[in-house]
């Protein structure tokens, strides 16, 4: 999963929002470091991570980009996740996606200097983009493929990325939809939180 999972997964608790969205980023027992809840949600994210990985779902997203994206196909998949989440917001969340996104732009900013440095040096990239918002469109999907290959290791393949998601839309989005419920309940579980969903989905 991407940012807007893992923070959405988070919760209502600010510390627990922050530990996720660092997870990347602190590595080994670093974690250690942290005060307690931001620390729990630094191995929430750990566990997020390793559920979607061994997910059939998310293996059989994987083979549909392994042809273009290799051994980062897993990393393009995230991406992906986060898309069909911000497309399907409104069944995850009673809150708008701006708002929630403004919402956690403002946790950023007051708790900014306990953050890694690569993620001090990337938030006024993803405030000032509108990142999480951007998500919800195939555009704002390329964008961010774009970006990431500039910055990493994946390879500046967006325009295949993109024909394979056009092309394999309903696909993906499917299995989004059988994935994340399956997900949201494993967090419920391992993170002893609760998920607040509109009464009104079914799952």
């Amino acid at each position: 999963m991407n940012y807007l999972a893992h923070i959405y997964l988070s919760g209502d608790s600010d510390e627990l929002i922050i530990g996720n969205f660092i997870g990347d980023y602190v590595k080994g027992q670093q974690f250690l470091n942290y005060p307690s809840e931001v620390a729990k949600g630094i191995v929430l994210h750990r566990k997020i991570d390793s559920f979607t990985d061994s997910h059939p779902c998310i293996s059989e997203c994987i083979l549909k980009l392994r042809p273009v994206y290799g051994k980062y196909a897993g990393i393009v998949v995230d991406i992906f996740l986060d898309h069909f989440l911000a497309l399907n917001w409104e069944s995850y969340s009673k809150e708008e996606l701006p708002e929630f996104a403004d919402r956690f732009h403002a946790l950023l900013w007051a708790n900014f200097f306990q953050l890694p440095s690569q993620v001090k040096v990337m938030v006024p990239f993803l405030v000032r983009n509108k990142r999480l918002e951007s998500y919800a469109t195939i555009d704002g999907v390329e964008k961010t493929l774009v970006v990431m290959a500039k910055h990493t290791s994946l390879p500046a393949l967006a325009d295949l990325g993109i024909k394979v998601l056009e092309e394999e839309y309903q696909f993906f989005n499917g299995m989004f939809n059988r994935f994340f419920p399956q997900l949201i309940e494993y967090v419920e579980q391992v993170g002893e939180l609760k998920i607040t969903r509109p009464v009104s989905v079914i799952y």
